[in-house]
Formats: C-alpha cells, sequence, structure tokens
C-alpha cells in the first residue's frame, strides 16, 4: 500500500527505513482458537464404491454438468405426495394432464400453492408423478365376463346439470380415484376422490402440517385450526396404511427434459437388478389394504423395494436424479425415515448405492443433493 500525504512516496519509504523491529519477545501472535468438531447429521463416505460386476452403459452425448457443488441444492419441502399414475411419462407440466392423475394435482395446487387457503411458506408440498399403478377402485375394476352386471342402484348417478359433490357422486365412472404414497410420512392412501370436497379432506387429513412453525403465534385459535391436521378424518380413507418397504425413486420425466428421459430407464433397470442381487424382494403391484406389522430385526427377514420412474423434482442437468426413501420399520439402518437425494447418478454407481445407502445407511457425498428426516428437517452437509 502506498500514502501520498506529508511528504509522498519518498517520506513515507525512508519512516519506514528508520523504524526498529520490535524485540522477538514483545511481538504478538494470534491466538488459535479450536473449533468444536461438529459429526455429520447422517453416516457418510466420499465417494461411490468402484462397482465389482457388469452394469449398463450411459446414454452417449448427455449434457450433464459437473463442476457445480451440487449439496443443498435438493428443493425444501416437507410432504412429497407421490401420485400413482400407471405410466412413465407425462406431460412437461403434470396439471396438463387430462387423466384423473392431473385432475388431482389440479386440485391439489388450488389448495396448497400460493395464495391457496392451505398455503404454508413453513409447509411446502412437492406434488410428483409416479409409474408406481394405482390401487384399482371396485367400482371402476375390470369385470369377468361370467361375472353377473352390477346393480347400477348402487353407483350414485347425477342429475343433468347437478355437480357430483353435491348429488353423493363424488367419482362418476369417467373419473376414478387416484392413489398416493405419502413422504417422508410413510404412508400409501389408495383411495382419494378426485371432486374438490374430498381433496379437502385428504389434504386436512393427512397433509396439513401436526404442528405449526412459530411465526404463526400471532393467528388466532380459529385461524390456526385451518391450518393443523385433522387426523381423525383418516378414518375417512379406507385402506390408508403405513408402508415398510424401500422406495427408490428415478426422474425419467422425458417430456420435460431428455437427459432423464434417456437416463431414467436405464438407472430403473439397473436398481431392479443390483438390488435383486442383494435378495431384496421388489414389488410391483400396489400396496394391499391391509397388512402385517413388519418386524426387520426377526431373523429371516427379506426386505421389500419398490423402484419407480418420477416426474420432474429439479436439476435435470444432474441427471440422473434419485431420491432413496427407508422406511422408519428398518431400525437399524442410520437412515431409516430419511429420504436422501442424489444426482449425478450413472449405472455405474447404481451397485455402491444399494450396497452403501440402502443396505448401510450411508450417505454418498459426491451424489449428495439433500435430504429429509421425519421431522422434515432438511439434512445438509
Amino acid at each position: 500500500m502506498f500514502v501520498f500525504r506529508h511528504g509522498g512516496r519518498r517520506a513515507i519509504t525512508a519512516t519506514l527505513a528508520v523504524r526498529p523491529s520490535p524485540p522477538l519477545a514483545h511481538r504478538c501472535y494470534a491466538s488459535r482458537i479450536d473449533l468444536p468438531f461438529t459429526p455429520p447429521p447422517v453416516p457418510l463416505i466420499k465417494q461411490c464404491p468402484t462397482p465389482t460386476c457388469q452394469c449398463r452403459e450411459s446414454p452417449p452425448g448427455l449434457d450433464i454438468e459437473r463442476e457445480q457443488n451440487i449439496n443443498g441444492s435438493m428443493p425444501t419441502y416437507a410432504e412429497q405426495i407421490l401420485i400413482s399414475t400407471g405410466r412413465s411419462d407425462w406431460p412437461s407440466k403434470i396439471d396438463e394432464d387430462e387423466s384423473e392423475d392431473g385432475a388431482l394435482v389440479r386440485q391439489l395446487r388450488k389448495y396448497l400453492l400460493r395464495d391457496g387457503k392451505y398455503s404454508d411458506p413453513y409447509h411446502n408440498v412437492m406434488l410428483t408423478n409416479s409409474s408406481f399403478p394405482p390401487t384399482e377402485s371396485p367400482v371402476h375394476s375390470t369385470k369377468h365376463p361370467s361375472e353377473p352386471p352390477k346393480d347400477s342402484r348402487s353407483v350414485p348417478v347425477s342429475k343433468p346439470g347437478e355437480d357430483p359433490a353435491i348429488s353423493g357422486n363424488q367419482n362418476t365412472p369417467h373419473t376414478p380415484p387416484a392413489s398416493a404414497f405419502l413422504l417422508p410420512s410413510f404412508q400409501y392412501v389408495p383411495t382419494i376422490p378426485t371432486d374438490s370436497p374430498a381433496v379437502e379432506d385428504f389434504i386436512k387429513a393427512f397433509i396439513l402440517p401436526a404442528k405449526l412453525h412459530q411465526t404463526h403465534d400471532p393467528l388466532s385459535r380459529e385461524q390456526k385450526n385451518i391450518l393443523l391436521r385433522q387426523p381423525d378424518r383418516q378414518r375417512q380413507f379406507l385402506g390408508a396404511r403405513k408402508i415398510d418397504e424401500i422406495l427408490i425413486l428415478i426422474c425419467g420425466h422425458g417430456n420435460r427434459d431428455s437427459r432423464c428421459g434417456q437416463m431414467g430407464p436405464i438407472l430403473h433397470a439397473e436398481f431392479e437388478e443390483k438390488l435383486q442381487r442383494q435378495n431384496i424382494a421388489l414389488l410391483h403391484d400396489p400396496p394391499v389394504a391391509e397388512a402385517e406389522i413388519v418386524d426387520t430385526a426377526v431373523e429371516g427377514y427379506i426386505p421389500t423395494a419398490r423402484v419407480g420412474l418420477i416426474s420432474h423434482i429439479g436439476g435435470h442437468k444432474w441427471a440422473g436424479n434419485v431420491i432413496v426413501y427407508i422406511p422408519p420399520s428398518f431400525a437399524s439402518n442410520p437412515l431409516a425415515g430419511k429420504g436422501i437425494w442424489y444426482g449425478r447418478v450413472g449405472p455405474e454407481h447404481v451397485e455402491g448405492i444399494v450396497g452403501k445407502t440402502v443396505l448401510e445407511g450411508k450417505v454418498i457425498k459426491e451424489l449428495f443433493r439433500g435430504g429429509i428426516d421425519g421431522e422434515r428437517e432438511v439434512i445438509r452437509l
């Protein structure tokens, strides 16, 4: 640094030249501060292990971003509603889907997104389609030709011009109910009518928070009750149950971005193969309405898993994007009850994810985008 006052550069230089250096005994040094070590919130390994067996090849020429730090790139959410569509691709915007799944998305958006009746910035809800098959409603199931026709009186029919919700016919034969997984609640709701009053009941029963953020303290009791979950309403949704299987969700939304559209199906096949190599049984049918209590500690227990393609979750430039949900019943797994997001996943990483994350409960740092636990706290490294 140069100082040009009171004689210019030469004067200050001369002053500095004649100033004696302080004796060593009088010199001051910055003290060392020992900061306490903070362990990571989850068990970690830095890199994914090298595969020990043959794996599929990634599609050539994909423009995958490799430089940015993706830790913390997961969108913040408190609940993911994973709608079972039985299909592996959807319109670019899933609310534009003309099926009953699109109808459910539109109703949910109306209530939950900005300016909606139940919009809460501290309880964000993520709406996602999945390739998992929905539960077939008895009213809309395909009957065998030898079976007698159903009595038409058992299905209420709306009068011309009458609102089905008012007449009591909440789901006409043209609009069967939807099914959805709720995460990290680890619940499955097999029958969700898509009319407005029923969707509002679904939100009150399962989606709203059990406890409000402290910023809502100034609200009146009546206002707080509107934003709080009402679990007693869950009895209206027959067959709703906890799930005990591992869920592996892979973005395969090709109509939104071709990178995930190409990578998704390859990763889907790779995960199914590597899970089976570890004697993990794959589930392809919808969850049954009544399920036995699972004890993962019992000798001979065989874990089960579902692998599905899902719609846009952000970060297509980091394809493949994968979410691994480990159910709370896996009590010995450090990641039990948590969801772990990975990016830049290739077929060569699948064996490591199954071995380290699914079985051992360890997060692979180089692939980690973020995570969520059962208390809706975000996991960051």
